[in-house]
């Protein structure tokens, strides 16, 4: 299937690895333009030139931190518009007990998990509008459904920014510009494992064994790969899915039991 996205200009926030990666892969496979944002210029540039060649698409970078206005303002200065935006802090999450959580921290929270989107989302969605094309995909957690001890500060920030679009689609909607939001559980990357390592370290047991122990939170039973969530991105950022919008779509193998 065409998802009709050839040629589209595509910006990848914390695009050198994990699902942003795969989002890229999967959207430079289908024609796009793109451009990876992310902290490190060097291994940008060995990531974009591994997508170009495994695609044939046009893969550019912007080196910059994301979690500052300052970040934020010098990716829309470089590339000043964009058909497709998905965002992605790419800040590992920690949990932080409440009483260690400062007003500064909850700023800088807040800046990694909202800002980041948001400031984005309003420097490119007015051109998006103007062209009657845009898809904005925003890479949550699937912990905004059911509140976890210790995440507070993550949790506000994206529970913060599903309000905000909540609101903001319906003025983008009628110019074909949708904006959804991916809430991930158990992927298997880079950030996953680092974080299963702490935990298996912390608690004197093997890696696999705190790996069986998330597994089984899951319906699905295992650990995601990388490129079911990549693909899922690409399908919202289709031509043809500009009326599905204002959406948080789970996608955690089933560790989430609500209905809603």
């Amino acid at each position: 299937m065409d998802i009709g996205v050839a040629g589209r200009h595509a910006i990848i926030c914390g695009g050198s690895r994990g699902i942003s990666r795969a989002a890229a892969d999967r959207l430079a496979a289908e024609g796009a333009r793109v451009t990876l944002v992310a902290r490190t210029a060097a291994t940008l540039e060995q990531v974009a030139a591994e997508i170009a060649a495994a695609t044939g698409a046009e893969v550019s970078f912007v080196a910059t931190d994301l979690t500052s206005p300052e970040g934020r303002a010098h990716l829309i200065a470089e590339r000043p518009a964009a058909d497709i935006l998905v965002t992605n802090a790419g800040v590992p999450q920690r949990p932080i007990p409440y009483r260690e959580l400062d007003r500064e921290e909850w700023i800088r929270w807040f800046d990694a998990h909202f800002f980041s989107a948001i400031d984005l989302i309003h420097a490119y969605a007015p051109g998006m509008c103007d062209r009657r094309f845009g898809r904005i995909v925003n890479v949550s957690a699937n912990f905004i459904k059911f509140p976890q001890i210790g995440v507070g500060h993550s949790h506000a920030a994206r529970l913060a920014l599903a309000g905000a679009i909540a609101s903001l689609v319906r003025e983008v909607a009628p110019f074909n510009v949708s904006i959804n939001s991916i809430l991930p559980g158990l992927i298997d990357t880079e950030a996953l494992r680092d974080a299963l390592g702490q935990r298996a370290k912390a608690k004197g047991v093997t890696y696999e064994t705190v790996e069986a122990e998330v597994r089984k939170r899951t319906a699905a039973g295992r650990l995601a790969d990388p490129k079911e969530a990549g693909d899922l991105i690409a399908m919202l950022c289709a031509a043809q899915m500009g009326y599905v919008t204002g959406q948080n779509i789970v996608n955690d193998g089933g560790a989430f039991e609500g209905l809603f």
